[in-house]
């Protein structure tokens, strides 16, 4: 014979090991909270309900506040109240209703992205370091552009920024946060972009795990930092992009430098390049003194007064060597002057002038006549040529035809066929043509 608690522990274990973990879709009715902080309240459809527990332990990491006919679905393991008896499921998960079949699209879009290489690191863009303007994609009333604007106000004041307004949630949200992404790469005002919003739910935040949004990051040339939700909400967006940043606020730091620590940074690499500087002239002065030192031990003065002594001697050599020479080509100069006067040139050059005339006179005489001669031989022959010029019998109304393609004359009709192109060269010009027929005569 089984007792009470026995049975019902019996049929505790049986109801466990028979089911495991189930997944139920209801609504809550009769929820309460007691102090200890566990979960109580009833699941119910159209036609039944069932108790249901969730112990504080699993629901301090609820996103969602339970209440009196909210719609859920929840994890649970089937179990019995074995004090009372009474038949009751243990709830480990909670979550809104329809977020399950939202969670299914998110991890299909997301393997059928990751397949497609969309989410690989090594297309991913650098941030510039010290951007020259930032734009931001998001809500213009939301909590989220208040946090980037005071950070980049604080990090980076002389950085412009851009506020692209966008719905971030409800139907039309996809479509206008694509559209801005687009805008801000045509725009070309700034080269970061920030795209995110505040935190949600999953409902929440689905435009930004929207195929058409994803596409628009990937295929933007300006690098894009996705801030979206808080640090445990996870989206599409955040894959694609090239950073994905925590929240919007440190999506802003991640952004821009901040200017108070580069000016220190700056400010103690200016320091080490002054100290550097001072070390370098420090040990160089010290090279100098040391040259110093050592060209004095070789007194240089006594060696340079030696040199100027010898320099003077050399130069006095060459001075007397050289007025000895102009005195020897002096003399032998007015040789020649006496000789030159004995032989009288200037007489004989007043005869080679007179020669020169002559010959001159003669040799234009000659080149006229010879001139004249072949002009006239000249005339001949070009009146002979142009009379058997073809460009004379194109004067009469005559044409020449040639190949198009080849350039050759055609003197035959055996040379043409339909089809052809010929080239008809004329008195002022040429045609070109296709040969539609050939007649032989």
């Amino acid at each position: 014979m089984l007792g009470v608690s026995e049975l019902n522990a019996e049929v505790a274990l049986m109801l466990s090991q028979s089911f495991g973990l189930v997944w139920l879709e209801g609504e809550i009715s009769n929820f309460s909270r007691p102090a200890s902080g566990h979960f109580y309240f009833s699941l119910k459809d159209q036609k039944a309900q069932v108790r249901c527990a969730m112990f504080r332990n699993r629901n301090m990491a609820l996103r969602l506040k339970p209440a009196n006919g909210m719609k859920v679905m929840v994890r649970a393991r089937v179990g019995l109240y074995e004090p009372r008896g009474e038949f009751q499921i243990i709830v480990e998960h909670m979550e809104e209703a329809g977020a399950g079949e939202l969670q299914r699209q998110f991890e299909e879009l997301k393997a059928s992205l990751a397949a497609s290489g969309l989410f690989d690191a090594d297309r991913k863009k650098t941030l510039p370091k010290l951007p020259s303007a930032i734009g931001v994609i998001t809500s213009p009333s939301g909590a989220a552009i208040r946090d980037i604007l005071q950070v980049l106000e604080r990090r980076a004041p002389q950085i412009p920024v851009y506020i692209y307004p966008v719905a971030v949630q409800g139907k039309a949200a996809a479509k206008e946060i694509e559209s801005a992404i687009i805008r801000a790469n045509t725009d070309k005002r700034c080269d970061l972009l920030i795209v995110g919003r505040g935190g949600g739910s999953i409902e929440d935040l689905w435009s930004f795990n929207e195929r058409n949004v994803a596409m628009a990051i990937h295929d933007s040339a300006l690098p894009i930092i996705s801030a979206v939700g808080h640090e445990v909400d996870v989206t599409i967006a955040d894959f694609v992009a090239d950073v994905r940043a925590a929240t919007p606020s440190v999506a802003a730091e991640l952004a821009a430098p901040d200017m108070q620590e580069l000016r220190q940074t700056t400010a103690l690499q200016r320091h080490r390049l002054v100290r550097s500087m001072e070390r370098f002239v420090s040990q160089r002065y010290q090279a100098l003194q040391l040259s110093q030192q050592r060209l004095e031990n070789q007194k240089p003065a006594y060696h340079l007064q030696q040199q100027k002594q010898r320099l003077d001697e050399v130069s006095m050599r060459g001075v007397r060597a050289m007025n000895l020479y102009l005195e020897r080509q002096n003399v032998k100069l007015k040789q020649l002057e006496a000789k030159l006067q004995s032989n009288a040139p200037a007489f004989r050059l007043e005869r080679q002038k007179q020669r020169h005339s002559q010959l001159d006179s003669r040799l234009n005489q000659v080149m006229k006549q010879i001139l004249e001669r072949e002009s006239g031989k000249f005339s001949v022959l070009a009146s002979r040529l142009n009379g058997v010029s073809p460009l004379n019998t194109l004067q009469r109304g005559y044409s020449i035809t040639q190949d198009a393609e080849s350039g050759e004359v055609l003197q035959s009709t055996r040379q043409i066929s339909v089809g052809q192109q010929v080239k008809v060269r004329l008195q002022d010009g040429s045609i070109e043509a296709d040969v539609t027929t050939v007649n032989n005569e």
